[in-house]
């Protein structure tokens, strides 16, 4: 088996401590960021599996995924799907980052992620996505992406979506720790992934047709969904044992989600960037009503 190479983990964290949020209600420009997102992040430093597994990937990403996908998709550009080349800058510039690279996948899911390493991020655009959502939620699904650049949430995702390969395959125990470490974290990263989203739409009524459209899979079908029934559905999982489920998630259940972006849309950070007025919550209010939505009990 081959050997892990050291890691400077410590200086590896420093950096992207660097880019962290701050202030608690948000006067920075990573100030909508989920604090537990933040913390978890600060904690990885002190957990041995998933420093090893960050250095693998650092080190594996671009020997041999990228050269994959460069081979089976499709490159944004001015003159390559300019419909997505131009969300994909509005986006960017609603969160101050420099556009990454997109690629178009041909999936029939509805999905998007985002991967590579801090130098070298890319975002992985369904097909199916760009057909079924329209301009407004293309925009707050491809600011969700922007925000993990925003985030430097971009090595640890691409740790987990290798892991979970690994662990798919043949190695579920050795990668397991590590897993759950963190997809304990990735469900808090998407909800600061939620709010750059709707920072970059600016509307609450399309951040949440996007989440309901990603979890029904159909446009057909969308047209008749009642999203306070779906968003129901939040009450009643609570409750029975498979709720448990959940710690094995990378991303919470979306009507968690809906109901966690909705709290987001009453601070005063929102409102201030939405141009709705200078009242609202503050982030750590927001987020003591979050801690409680999106626990796994």
């Amino acid at each position: 088996m081959a050997r892990i190479a050291p890691l400077d983990f410590e200086d590896f964290a420093r950096r992207r401590q660097a880019g962290r949020a701050g202030a608690a209600d948000g006067d920075d420009e990573h100030g909508y960021a989920y604090v537990s997102d933040r913390t978890t992040r600060a904690a990885f430093a002190r957990i041995k599996p998933v420093e090893l597994a960050v250095a693998a990937t650092v080190r594996a990403w671009n020997a041999v995924e990228k050269n994959r996908l460069l081979g089976q998709s499709v490159r944004v550009g001015p003159t390559q799907f300019p419909r997505v080349w131009d969300i994909t800058r509005h986006a960017s510039d609603a969160l101050g980052i420099t556009p990454p690279t997109v690629y178009v996948v041909n999936q029939q899911t509805l999905n998007a992620m985002t991967a590579g390493t801090l130098e070298d991020s890319f975002i992985l655009v369904h097909s199916a996505l760009v057909d079924h959502l329209n301009d407004d939620e293309l925009l707050d699904v491809i600011g969700h992406e922007c925000g993990h650049v925003h985030n430097q949430h971009v090595v640890y995702l691409t740790t987990l979506h290798m892991l979970q390969r690994l662990s798919s395959m043949f190695l579920d125990w050795i990668v397991l720790p590590a897993v759950l470490a963190l997809s304990a974290w990735s469900r808090r990263a998407e909800i600061t992934c939620d709010r750059a989203g709707l920072l970059c739409c600016k509307s609450l009524d399309v951040s949440t047709k996007s989440l309901a459209k990603l979890a029904l899979g159909s446009q057909r079908l969308f047209d008749q969904l009642d999203l306070d029934a779906f968003v129901a559905q939040y009450d009643e999982g609570q409750r029975g044992a498979g709720r448990y489920l959940e710690a094995f998630a990378s991303h919470p259940w979306v009507p968690k989600r809906v109901v966690a972006l909705r709290a987001f849309a009453e601070s005063r950070l929102y409102r201030r960037r939405a141009g709705l007025g200078d009242d609202g919550l503050s982030m750590s209010e927001v987020d003591e009503k979050v801690h409680e939505i999106i626990k796994v009990v």
